[in-house]
């Protein structure tokens, strides 16, 4: 087999068939950390290291893990420097989803069809440095077929740089957990999440430790549900871990872990006393860091009315973790309601994520059409659902 072609993740006729039938499906982002206003400036890149290594805290952490020195990763060393010593470590990165994503882009952005070493670096450098000079934001978002980007914002963000931009749907989400922990007044907040929805906002997310203290998370669910937003809950995240690091680098720069424990049982507690208080649960999207924890998740859902276990987050977007998460939604819950992909991404070059998701998904249920377990009409019906068109109904897009 040719080296990233495009049998790339797909194990049988079935597979290649359905994500025939989903490659070139549009993209619903529906959590992201893009920056709204370099995609309103269409912003360009001198060179593939600034596109690559800015502000990617996955490849910074698996640089770390090569024993890459800091001035390589987050220091002063240039684009330059910095992308050879990326380079040098890829071969090192086997089965790790950068050695995925980190090809994919190099094929489906550069047209470069070798892998990245220390012996290919500055070829590559070269080629994807002149590609660059034609491509701006606009170009990757028009690329990949993006549709609809939810970024990350701040509660008293102005979203000024957010609506219908170059033809892509740009809205804001709702964050409040730095709100949460300085204490603002709930008054205020609502005033700001009324805001957020005159603007667009369809989605709040809430990022947190654990379920020990609920009275925001009770707070936001009941806003949420009167005001007919989705609520998208990240939790079991252990953060800043190093704190030298931390001092020294500043925070989202790799040094966060997942909690070896989640108290599940208060979730459903939680969730038990609001449906009781409101009469109704809004969609709720379940992120659990530690992946251990899906199966009970899915059960829960299946307690409660509009509750979904999410896609595959952070640590878990590899081959094994989304195949995880779709062998547990589908065997603990139901996969068909599934809302998808997503990129939780500062890189606009990262849209490959979804492409990789479309493959494994493929494979996943066509595995399961080449054994006689399911119907080929049905596969290719339901991967367009998690693909695409779940998410933008649950949207109203």
């Amino acid at each position: 087999m040719a080296f990233f072609d495009e049998k790339l993740l797909l194990n049988g006729k079935s597979a290649e068939l359905i994500y025939s039938e989903i490659k070139n499906l549009p993209i619903i982002d529906y959590h992201c950390h893009l920056n709204e206003l370099e995609i309103k400036a269409d912003k360009r890149f001198e060179n593939i290291g600034e596109l690559w290594l800015a502000g990617d805290h996955y490849k910074w952490r698996a640089m770390r893990l090569c024993g890459v020195d800091e001035a390589y990763i987050t220091g002063d060393k240039t684009f330059k420097e910095k992308f050879l010593k990326y380079a040098e470590i890829m071969p090192k990165l086997i089965g790790n989803p950068l050695y995925y994503w980190t090809h994919m882009e190099l094929v489906q952005i550069f047209d470069i069809h070798e892998p990245l070493n220390k012996d290919s670096a500055e070829r590559i450098w070269d080629k994807a440095n002149s590609v660059l000079k034609s491509i701006s934001v606009k170009n990757l978002l028009d690329k990949f077929k993006v549709q609809y980007i939810a970024t990350t914002d701040d509660p008293f963000s102005t979203l000024e740089n957010h609506g219908i931009i170059n033809g892509v749907e740009v809205r804001p989400t709702f964050r409040p957990d730095a709100c949460f922990a300085k204490k603002v007044s709930k008054k205020a907040l609502e005033e700001r999440l009324d805001y957020f929805i005159s603007r667009g906002c369809k989605i709040a997310d809430h990022g947190f430790d654990d379920f020990d203290d609920t009275s925001n998370l009770e707070w936001l669910i009941e806003k949420c549900y009167q005001k007919h937003i989705l609520l998208q809950l990240h939790f079991g995240t252990f953060r800043n871990v190093n704190a030298l690091a931390l001092r020294e680098i500043g925070k989202d720069a790799g040094f966060d872990i997942f909690r070896s424990s989640i108290d599940t049982d208060k979730l459903a507690v939680l969730l038990d006393i609001m449906l009781h208080k409101l009469g109704g649960l809004p969609n709720i999207v379940l992120y659990p860091l530690n992946d251990a924890y899906l199966r009970p998740l899915c059960t829960l859902s299946g307690a409660f009315p509009n509750v979904r276990v999410g896609a595959a987050w952070w640590f878990n977007d590899t081959v094994c973790g989304i195949k995880r998460q779709l062998e547990s939604v589908s065997e603990y819950a139901v996969l068909g309601t599934n809302l998808g992909m997503l990129t939780d991404s500062r890189s606009f070059s990262s849209y490959v994520r979804f492409d990789f998701y479309r493959r494994i998904l493929a494979s996943f249920i066509g595995e399961k059409v080449d054994s006689g377990e399911y119907d080929e009409q049905s596969a290719i019906l339901l991967a367009k659902d998690l693909a695409y068109y779940n998410v933008k109904e649950v949207l109203g897009l």
